[in-house]
């Protein structure tokens, strides 16, 4: 009855799922040194920049995907 959860199993998840976090936030990081003209808080929130809006959600699928895929193996 004690083998129904592999604690291992769930260790293994747990961390990975902190790295893909850390790598995802580090994307962010990285996206927003390499535009040094954009504030990308301010023109979404207080401009309403719809370009931003969309640069950034497509940037955070595209490392998301990457993230995935290198997880996964």
């Amino acid at each position: 009855m004690g083998d129904i959860i592999n604690f291992k199993s769930v260790i293994s998840a747990v961390a990975f799922s902190f790295i893909g976090i850390f790598t995802f936030i580090l994307g962010f990081y990285i996206i927003d040194l390499i535009t040094p003209k954009v504030q990308v808080g301010k023109e979404i929130v207080d401009k309403q920049n719809i370009a931003v809006a969309i640069m950034l959600g497509a940037a955070a699928i595209g490392i998301a995907q990457i993230i995935a895929a290198a997880i996964h193996g």
